[in-house]
């Protein structure tokens, strides 16, 4: 059985974490660090600088039922997260339904554009920086929302929409997804969709791709791609994390792994922020430094440990596996989270996690958001 984290012990573990200073200028004496990873208390110095972005996350709450409107608090850690862009899901399960969830995330940058801007190119990206908002970058985990048409892919496109990923868990009209036994690889109209993807200058993400998907979407782009939140199988076997092979495929080929902050990081149990590390050091070892970003698969928003987080959480998981979406480790009683990290600060404190462990300031640059602006670059052209 999964080791469980319930209500008490997850607010003792992570209580602090999510710990909110008054204004952006006492972030840096206020979030506390996680225990044993920087023993003299100090901060990376680079934080503040860096391009830092997560290629899978919310400014609202994620992996609940319906993700509710955004409040002042939900605003507040988005922009004092430090998080320069977040490719944020905007997709449903057909062509419809995506519309009707694009909609609200199009309103809150209208609705609060000193906190959010929509991110369509490297420029805005780099201007969402400049300016202290959160970048939102428009993106599928599925490519139903096209349907069987290739067209959508041009309306999508057109809506701002800069990454796809081909699959879900499982099979679609493109592929199959990693829960699919059959373990088919890329459809005719698949490829299709690849190449149409590759001459508009979306993005190709293999998240949630079966191996064999995985080894033939890398194969038919021209252009390179992500895996925007996995794990490591050779650190945890799991079948949403991916393999060494198909890991040096798509290094190979320029493209960018993001590591999640999820319990299929060690299935069976909890993960702590040691094992992201490990996870990211062996993505390191396998891809190469300029290959390796964060994916966290969470909200800007940290866990409130709440009953009435709870409640949602094992509705959300319940629907999941009574629909047969939800992987092995999704449990009613185990955190989509890791709790030393659970903050808004989260990817501060890979940060300081990583030059613990002595890499140096040029890598945490890369890993924090500096490849995948490299792959955004690539793929969408030049700022």
């Amino acid at each position: 059985m999964p080791e469980k984290m319930n209500r008490r012990d997850f607010v003792r573990t992570a209580s602090a974490a999510a710990v909110i200073p008054p204004t952006l200028a006492s972030l840096g004496a206020a979030t506390p660090r996680p225990t044993g990873h920087t023993p003299d208390g100090s901060r990376w110095p680079g934080y503040a600088g860096a391009v830092v972005i997560d290629c899978l996350a919310s400014p609202g709450l994620f992996n609940v039922p319906v993700n509710p409107p955004l409040t002042p608090e939900m605003i507040r850690y988005a922009v004092e997260s430090g998080i320069t862009a977040v490719n944020v899901t905007v997709s449903g399960g057909d062509f419809e339904s995506t519309m009707r969830r694009m909609s609200p995330r199009v309103a809150d940058v209208h609705r609060y554009p000193e906190a959010f801007r929509q991110v369509r190119d490297v420029a805005g990206l780099l201007a969402a920086k400049e300016e202290g908002r959160l970048g939102l970058i428009f993106g599928f985990q599925d490519t139903m929302p096209i349907e069987r048409d290739l067209s959508k892919l041009d309306v999508f496109h057109d809506l701002g929409v800069k990454i796809i990923q081909l699959t879900y868990n499982v099979r679609n009209f493109v592929g199959d997804g990693c829960l699919e036994p059959g373990n088919a690889g890329l459809s005719t109209f698949g490829r299709q969709v690849v190449e149409r993807m590759d001459e508009l200058g979306i993005l190709v993400d293999l998240g949630h791709c079966g191996q064999r998907t995985t080894a033939e979407g890398i194969a038919a782009s021209k252009n390179p791609v992500a895996i925007t939140h996995s794990g490591c199988s050779a650190v945890e076997p799991h079948p949403r994390s991916k393999r060494d092979e198909e890991l040096r495929a798509m290094a190979d080929g320029g493209g960018v792994v993001g590591i999640y902050l999820m319990p299929f990081l060690t299935p069976g149990r909890v993960p702590t922020a040691a094992d992201v590390l490990d996870h990211i050091e062996h993505a390191i070892q396998v891809c190469g430094e300029d290959h390796v970003g964060i994916g966290s698969d969470l909200s800007t928003t940290p866990i409130d440990g709440s009953d009435e987080y709870w409640k949602m959480h094992r509705t959300f998981v319940a629907g999941r596996i009574e629909a047969g979406i939800a992987a092995p480790n999704e449990h009613p009683d185990i955190l989509f989270t890791v709790p030393e990290l659970n903050s808004h600060r989260r990817m501060d404190l890979l940060a300081d996690a990583m030059a613990a462990r002595g890499h140096t300031s040029a890598r945490i640059e890369k890993v924090l958001g500096g490849n995948f602006l490299r792959l955004f670059r690539d793929v969408w052209g030049a700022a």
